[in-house]
């Protein structure tokens, strides 16, 4: 049964991973046959080496963002977070996370659901 203990172990492995970009640490969170959807309506990529691989052609340096997170939910064997992703020099993205967890607390199935926040508008639309 997972507990918000294992939400912030995972997502706190996560950080590590996507700080240090080290393929180890990537491995650590995942199980050896993990499912990982980088958006909710594609294909998932599937195992270690092809997660390591996807993870580090998209990687990001590690002082190029912020990451911000909260537990919204735990049924199960899954748990839900939301969280707030800047990247100093882009956009700024909320994010929902789903999920699932093997007994070890690595993750078997990971989702990620994410949308860029608006910009803001500097314009000023008093003009007369």
């Amino acid at each position: 049964m997972v507990d918000s203990a294992t939400v912030e172990k995972f997502v706190n492995g996560y950080l590590k991973a996507w700080k240090s970009n080290d393929p180890e640490d990537i491995r650590a969170i995942f199980t050896e046959d993990a499912e990982y959807r980088f958006a909710p309506f594609e294909e998932p990529v599937v195992g270690h080496e092809d997660i390591v691989t996807e993870w580090l052609d998209g990687r990001d340096e590690p002082d190029a963002w912020d990451f911000e997170w909260q537990p919204i939910a735990i049924d199960g064997d899954t748990g839900i977070i939301e969280a707030r992703t800047e990247y100093f020099d882009e956009q700024t993205y909320r994010n929902l996370w789903i999920i699932e967890f093997d007994s070890e607390g690595r993750a078997e199935s990971f989702t990620e659901w994410y949308m860029g926040e608006p910009e803001d508008d500097d314009e000023d639309d008093s003009d007369s």
